[in-house]
């Protein structure tokens, strides 16, 4: 989720730790995943997320200066993966866009439920619409924006106004961060499939015909089998 840091002198663990293992900021992250998404985000405290990580509490403010510190990046490598994605995509302009509308909300779905923790469902605390996290709403817009911009070069049977692509792009970016509510009520649910149905019904979303969609997912994996 974040790229690996380079351990910092003078922070020392609360407890010792193997070589090989994760650096303390990634640790800290990987703990209030598990924490958050198990206990709940009020009912978690910094304190407990060191302990979870091996930290004193002390060290933890070396990585991040407090709790919603950690909530938001978490939340921004939710995002960020898929918006790198979505660029590239974008780049790939011999492809349709209704192929790489089809791989982005695979992508999409599959780094949605990939993870151990649904993190995902952090999206729905009142905290998050707070002005701390305006980055993460900032880079989900962008990724959102992309969604539209593929939308409104498919081909359906009658163009959309702005109006109607504005509304088609809320229904296909709802849709796909739908599974984060399904993955809350069936974690066992198997994220491939989810991911290919969700991509299949966004493209029905898009106008493209029932008798498509299996062309247009072939399509679609070629493009990220390619290393999109």
């Amino acid at each position: 989720m974040t790229a690996r840091t380079s351990r910092r002198v003078g922070r020392p663990r609360a407890q010792g730790r193997h070589a090989g293992d994760l650096e303390p900021r990634d640790e800290v992250l990987g703990s209030a995943a598990e924490l958050f998404t198990v206990h709940g985000y009020t009912a978690t405290s910094t304190r407990a997320v060191a302990e979870r990580a091996g930290l004193r509490q002390a060290s933890l403010y070396h990585y991040f200066d407090g709790k919603e510190a950690i909530l938001a990046a978490l939340l921004e490598g939710t995002v960020r993966p898929s918006l790198e994605v979505a660029r590239e995509l974008m780049s790939r302009t011999q492809a349709s866009a209704e192929a790489r509308l089809w791989a982005l909300c695979l992508s999409d779905v599959e780094l949605l439920c990939g993870g151990p923790h649904n993190l995902g469902a952090l999206y729905l605390l009142p905290e998050v619409q707070t002005e701390r996290f305006a980055a993460f709403h900032h880079v989900r817009a962008e990724l959102k924006g992309v969604y539209g911009q593929l939308l409104a070069a498919t081909e359906p049977g009658t163009p959309l106004d702005t109006a109607g692509l504005t509304m088609r792009t809320d229904l296909i970016f709802g849709l796909t961060e739908s599974v984060i509510l399904i993955r809350r009520a069936a974690p066992d649910r198997d994220a491939r499939t989810l991911a290919a149905a969700t991509a299949d019904a966004a493209l029905r979303v898009a106008g493209v015909p029932q008798r498509s969609l299996a062309r247009f997912g072939r399509e679609g994996r070629s493009l990220l089998a390619a290393g999109v």
